[in-house]
């Protein structure tokens, strides 16, 4: 069974950073896709990033409204996956939610059905203030 436990998250001004961080067990850390997705107030779950390690080297995707700002990073020998956000603004105020998934890559994890996400973390708050 996919566990996940987030950290991490607070209260930030915009334009500053936050770093979160996930520790997974219960799974192959290294065969599944490990990724992020937020939900703000009011607004359904939406994918940020996700990360996978291929044969050669790990693959990243972003979502747009990240891109440039946010980095994904995964610590396999800790199974650790982490989030560094930075030029954070208050559109992006939300509940950060780890995932894994046993998808072939990153992609894939932007676009299957959320009922397929293997594991979710708890949740934590991000709220970034203007």
């Amino acid at each position: 069974q996919v566990q996940l436990v987030e950290s991490g998250g607070g209260l930030v001004q915009a334009g500053g950073s936050l770093r979160l961080s996930c520790a997974a067990s219960g799974h192959t850390f290294s065969t599944y896709a490990m990724g992020w997705f937020r939900q703000a107030p009011g607004k359904e779950r939406e994918f940020v990033v996700a990360i996978k390690r291929s044969y050669i080297n790990v693959i990243t995707y972003y979502a747009d409204s990240v891109k440039g700002r946010f980095t994904i990073s995964r610590d396999s020998t800790k199974n650790l996956v982490y989030l560094q956000m930075n030029s954070l603004n208050p559109e992006d105020t939300a509940v950060y939610y780890c995932a894994a998934a046993p998808v072939a890559t990153p992609q894939s994890m932007a676009v299957i059905p959320q009922g397929q996400i293997a594991g979710w973390g708890q949740g934590t708050q991000v709220t970034v203030s203007s």
